[in-house]
């Protein structure tokens, strides 16, 4: 059984991310590691705004039971996270639309709003290369860059976003400012000069 908080705690956050535009109605993923062998993520039926309990399963790490055939699709790739970085006990994976736009453009964010400059200052875009050997290749490359990174974020490249941290609410406020920040640039580059 799944603890009533982190219900309510997942159950809230995906309301909050799905107005935000960082989860589509069926894209995307939010998981919370439980102890050392297991995590929560949502189910691969969830609808980010109507989340609830039964759209939550509980996996094994580095098991492959029944409950993995429900789990989000990010699932493995969330596993891989948890039993690589110790410092992860939230992972958030979507598709911001200024965030993913912007990356489409540029192999850089050089952020130059107030907020974006002091937690980041500059981001890498990971360039996925080849979409239809994405799926194959994500899981590993995914943790090789997320191990690298002191943002403990990765911006890929036509695909989205992949975050991880150890207190939730610095987790969504990276994924708020990173959002915030793009949208910034992409309305700055409307302006005549």
């Amino acid at each position: 059984m799944i603890n009533k908080k982190l219900v309510t705690l997942l159950v809230d956050i995906s309301l909050t991310l799905f107005r935000k535009n960082f989860f589509g109605i069926y894209h995307g993923s939010i998981s919370s590691k439980t102890n050392n062998n297991s995590f929560v993520i949502n189910t691969k039926d969830a609808i980010f705004d109507k989340m609830q309990v039964s759209n939550l399963c509980e996996l094994k790490i580095n098991s492959d039971d029944y409950s993995w055939k429900v789990a989000s699709i990010e699932a493995n790739i969330h596993n891989l996270i948890y039993t690589n970085i110790h410092e992860a006990k939230y992972i958030v994976c979507g598709m911001p639309s200024y965030t993913t736009a912007y990356a489409l453009e540029h192999d850089n964010i050089m952020f130059e709003d107030y907020f974006g400059k002091m937690i980041f200052g500059k981001l890498e875009v990971y360039d996925p290369k080849d979409f239809s050997t994405w799926y194959s290749r994500n899981q590993k490359e995914i943790v090789g860059f997320l191990k690298k990174s002191t943002s403990h974020l990765m911006i890929i490249r036509g695909i989205g976003v992949y975050a991880y941290d150890r207190d939730m609410n610095e987790l969504i406020k990276k994924v708020a400012i990173l959002e915030n920040s793009c949208r910034l640039l992409a309305l700055k580059s409307t302006f005549i000069h």
